[in-house]
């Protein structure tokens, strides 16, 4: 019995003492949190947007931003990070077209005319396709010389009768862009 006693008494102590040390550290501090960035950071076309004025006008809540350009023109495609849709993409290319010219081959058949938006807009909705929700489109011929886009394409399942109402806060959305900063 005194044996299991002896046996006992320092496993306790090594217990007791262990308590009161302090933790290993890993020797790798915490990662600082996320920083957030600008879509203009991107460069090209996504200078025009902000990730906060495209939640206000549409609804929409974008985190993420590329940028590209081909020749004359500058494309932006916003999405939210982990998602492929929704989806909104603003292309803007230098033109010497007129409004007469833009609305015969330019805008689509079908398209509902935009007043107050360039020298002349159109709106329109497509339907879905195998890979996504149907998309709302609104296209204009901005005041110096450039033919702008803004396409926000829906996740599959959305209904149309969304894309359409999302067609409407695009039409806002694009009269805020300035695309004489491009």
């Amino acid at each position: 019995m005194r044996a299991r006693i002896w046996l006992a008494f320092p496993a306790v102590l090594l217990a007791a003492g262990c308590a009161d040390e302090a933790p290993a550290e890993t020797g790798r501090p915490a990662p600082p949190p996320p920083v957030p960035v600008a879509a203009a950071s991107s460069g090209g076309a996504c200078r025009l947007l902000d990730f906060a004025v495209i939640a206000e006008h549409t609804g929409g809540t974008f985190d993420v931003a590329a940028a590209t350009e081909q020749g004359d023109t500058h494309t932006c495609v916003v999405r939210a990070a982990g998602a492929v849709l929704p989806e909104l993409t603003l292309s803007v290319t230098e033109t010497s077209i007129d409004a007469a010219t833009f609305a015969l081959d330019v805008q689509p058949s079908g398209a509902a005319k935009i007043s107050k938006l360039g020298k002349a807009a159109y709106r329109r909705t497509l339907p879905k396709t195998a890979k996504s929700g149907p998309a709302a489109e609104v296209g204009w011929l901005a005041t110096e010389g450039r033919l702008a886009s803004l396409r926000w394409t829906a996740p599959a399942g959305t209904a149309k009768a969304e894309a359409d109402k999302t067609a409407g806060k695009l039409v806002t959305l694009a009269k805020v862009i300035d695309t004489r900063q491009l």
